[in-house]
């Protein structure tokens, strides 16, 4: 199965070749061929690299750096390890050794190869070698030992230990040491395979590299695995060890020696490769051409690797895996496994391949190696990597790449959001503008201004805004959008000029077929910018640039002639600059954008002006507006749909609700009063402004004719505002009163009107005029009823002549006028329950028999009230005085009628006098009792000796005065007059706590 392609981009580029054996001298004839090579940073600005050969010579060359990419590459020098071929070379820069495998046997040299090649003589037959790679997780490996008993000690001398040391130089090379410490000094640790036994290494400094020279070298103390066979291939991850085999991988634990089997291998598969992925802490096994990443614990970790063909050498750097095979070099994604690139190196089947990096330093680069040749490759930067796909119109995979890269950590998320920047003005200026405007809102560190010239031509207010900011340089200068089009319909058409002429363009296959219009284009655009723009008014912006974004957004709703998005933009909190808008929009005719703009800025006087030229262009049929259904819920009106006219009105009034200026809010309340009144009464009782308006001018300003205005606004200043003033209560009155004489006679009109044959719908009408006649004189009569600060007389001069007679009965009342309430309610409206009850408020009995009087002689003709009289009578007759009643009856009133209630009442009159008697006589018993039971007690003897002392201060009585309580304590007479006579020797409060004896009561 062969892995996912990508299109090819430049991952590593070549920068170097060379052939070892002439940059070491050798004559043509002599050739070197290339069995190893090994990679190493020794300082920022230079690597090291060896190539070890067939014939067992070690190589050293030097690459230095500029700009942070390797450059040339010279020869240093070049040692002999003996005769056979170099297997492996591994760096130990902890302790600045190079570890070299050579027929079976491990041999240590200084970095530079400056010195003898020393032999470590742990074992023979060495088949793999591996250096150890620290994970968070591992244990420190003490039980190797101390180096004294079982270490070799190597003795290379003081001058080489001289030549490693932290600071020191050897033709021009500065070297890196670093690395974990025992017991003060440096160390680290390898693996090799022997036999049929793993070796564990450690190798280490008695102290920094002075002090190891004067030590004498490097201690090598090991620690031995057995019963291990055919190890191939071998890494050293934290505490485990994994082998392969040729049966399969296997993992060991450095610390108890405890195996696992990782997997097995196939029986027709090829021999075990690994490769340890330093920088991830894990290892790459392979099973032919497919590789799986496991992690210390032998667990597989993501998804496999496929290759194209049984890699034939492996290296690692940073997100990638390159492999090396059939005379070619391959990269892949280490998390997708995506094949990225490939480099043709040499033809197939000319040697095996070495491929190495280095996997500890920072140095990015590759080392492929044919049998005579060594060719080097650097990482290609990450941004030459998208400026290339973007070059070639490959935006997707451009993003798909810095994606990758800010999540591996090698670009930041800034360097991301410029990239979006970028491929969205190349698909602008491409006419992509959807696209475009997609990236761009995927940028967070793209300025809203730097749209600005797409939209306005420079110089403008806000050209100084613009961050002079060319990104790549892959984009022409920002201009109009009018003149990218141009200039993209330019390149299409150039483009079908030169297909018809047989030559191949870039551009798109779909432009070519079907070329858009600049109509189309010009709309796309807008719309998109406008979408960019919304987004951007969320964010956190200066205030010049939140200026230019919204002036900008209505150009473009303009543009488009969108005058809804218009209307709500100037109608919202904007940034709007008015002076670049109002006149476009005047001379656009967009004058009720215009308004809201105005009103949004505070500008009330020019807005409440264009609202009153358009109500009067809508209302002489000047002017058309489509907007006649609006929602009035700011105005406190339920949702309706109204006229155009009353639109303008609304508007206005939702501006001089808020609004304190007395003399605008006068000026302009006429025209929107002669529209709707109830929109003229919600401006005068708005409770939005902060101050208020001064009743006197308002009312001085409202029209006569409003009467309803007048009224409703009288009603709200003393209802809601507690106005205490009592002109206006006085006039509220009036208005009230006017009012319900009006309705009365409205009435009066429809009843005389109405005819049998009126239909339903008439019916209705009358329903709905007499309920609300039947409102307002509540109102009047409960205003009346309520308060107290209007001056009656004034009301009744106006009813007087009316048939509001509830209404004269409350004004006479406030006036005293007792008798003529009770006329009013007792002859003028028949309603005996409230003349009844207006006696009992008045709480003297000449009341009732006056209201008996108006009964029984009404006068000016009417009959007399017998029914109300007896009624009266038979309620309150009890209380009153037989004779004057007596007096009252009229001879007229029939007796059967009287009779029973005349009776009763004197029946009545008989029990309540005798009643009387007997509480008189009950009571002069009572204080008979009393008084003879007071006489009782005082009169009370006392027997004393000369024993007897008082209760109170306990002294002997002998023949003192001395006083008795009730409570037949005895006491001193100083004592009493001490404690004086409310409480008794004994603590008893006698106010309190009074005492009755039997004695005392009523018995006779």
């Amino acid at each position: 199965m062969e892995a996912p392609r990508s299109s090819d981009r430049s991952v590593i580029e070549p920068f170097a070749e060379l052939d070892p054996a002439k940059s070491a001298g050798f004559p043509p004839s002599s050739p070197l061929t290339i069995r190893s090579v090994a990679v190493f940073s020794a300082s920022d600005s230079q690597t090291l690299v060896y190539v070890g050969t067939g014939g067992g010579k070690i190589i050293l060359f030097s690459s230095k750096h500029g700009d942070d990419l390797p450059k040339e590459v010279e020869f240093l020098r070049l040692t002999s390890v003996g005769n056979r071929l170099i297997e492996s070379i591994l760096v130990l820069g902890e302790i600045g050794r190079i570890l070299v495998l050579s027929d079976g046997l491990l041999f240590l040299v200084d970095l530079l190869l400056l010195q003898t090649v020393r032999k470590i003589g742990l074992a023979k037959d060495v088949s793999a070698v591996a250096k150890r790679i620290s994970c968070p997780e591992m244990s420190d490996l003490d039980d190797l030992g101390d180096g004294s008993s079982n270490g070799e000690i190597l003795s290379p001398g003081k001058k080489i230990l001289q030549k490693l040391g932290g600071a020191s130089r050897e033709n021009g090379v500065g070297l890196k040491v670093s690395g974990s410490r025992r017991e003060g000094g440096l160390n680290c640790y390898v693996v090799a395979a022997a036999d049929k036994r793993l070796i564990l290494i450690e190798l280490f400094l008695s102290g920094n590299l002075e002090t190891a020279s004067e030590n004498g070298g490097v201690s090598v103390v090991s620690k031995e695995i057995q019963g291990i066979n055919g190890v191939k291939t071998v890494a050293w991850l934290g505490d485990s060890v994994i082998v392969g085999t040729i049966d399969g991988y296997t993992l060991f634990s450095s610390k108890t020696g405890i195996s696992n089997s990782v997997f097995a291998l196939p029986e027709s598969s090829g021999p075990p490769r690994l490769k340890p992925l330093s920088r991830s802490k894990e290892v790459l096994l392979l099973v032919d051409n497919v590789g799986v990443v496991v992690n210390s614990y032998g667990q597989p970790v993501g998804g496999s690797l496929v290759f194209q063909s049984v890699p034939e050498a492996i290296a690692a750097m940073s997100s990638y895996v390159i492999v090396a095979s059939s005379g070619r070099v391959d990269l892949y994604r280490r998390k997708t496994g995506s094949f990225v690139q490939s480099l043709s190196h040499a033809k197939s089947g000319s040697g095996i391949f070495a491929v190495a990096n280095d996997d500890q330093g920072r140095a990015e680069m590759v080392l492929v190696a044919s049998p005579y040749k060594v060719i080097f490759y650097r990482k290609v930067s990450p941004e030459e990597q998208i400026k290339s796909l973007l070059r070639k119109k490959n935006f997707k995979e451009a993003i798909s790449l810095a994606e990758e890269l800010e999540s591996d950590g090698e670009m930041t998320s800034d360097v991301l959001s410029f990239v979006h920047a970028q491929v969205g003005f190349l698909l602008l200026f491409d006419l992509h503008f959807e696209d475009a405007v997609n990236h761009f809102l995927l940028s967070e560190t793209m300025q809203p201004s730097e749209i600005f010239p797409f939209i306005m031509r420079d110089p403008n207010r806000w050209s100084q805004l613009v961050p002079r900011n060319r990104y790549w340089g892959l984009h022409p200068p920002p201009v109009p959008l009018e003149e990218v089009i141009d200039d993209g319909l330019m390149a299409i058409q150039r483009a079908v000029f030169l297909r018809k002429a047989g030559v191949d363009t870039a551009l798109e296959e779909d432009f070519l077929l079907h070329p858009p219009s600049r109509s189309d284009l010009l709309e796309s655009a807008i719309k998109n910018i406008i979408r960019y723009l919304c987004v951007s008014r969320d964010k956190s912006l200066s205030s010049p640039v939140k200026e230019g974004v919204d002036t900008l957004l209505m150009y473009l709703y303009r543009a488009l002639d969108l005058v809804d998005d218009m209307e709500k933009l100037a109608s919202s909190q904007n940034s709007c600059v008015v002076e670049e808008l109002e006149a476009l929009l005047d001379d656009s005719g967009h004058l009720r954008t215009l308004a809201f703009l105005y009103a949004s800025k505070g500008m009330c006087s020019k807005a409440l002006a264009i609202w009153r030229v358009l109500a009067r262009n809508y209302g002489s049929g000047l002017w058309n507006d489509s907007a006649s259904f609006v929602e009035c819920d700011s105005l406190g009106m339920p949702i309706c749909s109204i006229s155009s006219t009353k639109v303008a009105a609304s508007e206005a009034a939702k501006i001089l609700q808020e609004s304190s200026d007395q003399d605008l809010i006068l000026e302009h309340l006429g025209w929107i009063a002669d529209i709707d009144q109830e929109l003229a009464v919600i401006v005068l009782t708005s409770e939005k402004r902060v101050d208020q308006l001064s009743p006197d001018k308002v009312l001085a300003a409202i029209d006569s004719e409003k009467f309803g205005i007048h009224q409703r606004y009288l009603q709200w200043l003393i209802e809601d505002q507690d106005c205490d003033d009592s002109r206006y209560h006085t006039l509220y009155a009036l208005s009230l009163a006017k009012s319900a004489m009006e309705d009365v006679y409205r009435d009066s009109c429809n009843m005389k009107n109405d005819d049998s044959g009126n239909n339903e719908i008439d019916n209705l009408n009358v329903d709905a005029q007499n309920n609300y006649s039947y409102s307002v004189r509540e109102r009047l009569q409960l205003f009346l009823h309520a308060s107290d600060l209007y001056d009656p007389e004034e009301v009744l001069d106006v009813i007087e002549e009316s048939e509001l007679w509830l209404e004269k009965a409350i004004l006479y009342r406030k006036m005293g006028q007792e008798n003529i309430v009770l006329q009013i309610l007792a002859l003028k409206l028949e309603d005996s329950e409230a003349a009844e009850q207006y006696c009992a408020e008045i709480g003297r009995n000449d009341a009732y028999i006056q209201l008996l009087d108006l009964y029984l002689d009404p006068q000016n003709g009417k009959e007399p009230m017998f029914t109300a009289a007896v009624r009266l009578l038979h309620n309150h007759g009890e209380s009153l005085d037989p004779l004057q009643v007596l007096e009252k009856l009229s001879p007229d009133m029939p007796l059967q009628l009287a009779s029973d209630t005349i009776l009763r009442m004197l029946r009545a009159r008989v029990h309540h006098h005798r009643q009387g008697l007997i509480v008189r006589n009950l009571s002069h018993a009572i204080n008979l009792d009393a008084r003879l039971a007071r006489l009782e007690e005082r009169s009370r003897h006392v027997q004393l000796n000369d024993e007897s002392i008082c209760d109170s201060c306990r002294a002997r009585l002998g023949t003192k005065l001395f006083v008795m309580y009730p409570d037949d304590s005895v006491v001193c007479y100083r004592c009493y007059r001490n404690q004086g006579d409310s409480a008794s020797a004994h603590g008893r409060n006698l106010k309190k706590n009074i005492i009755f004896k039997p004695g005392w009561l009523v018995s006779r």
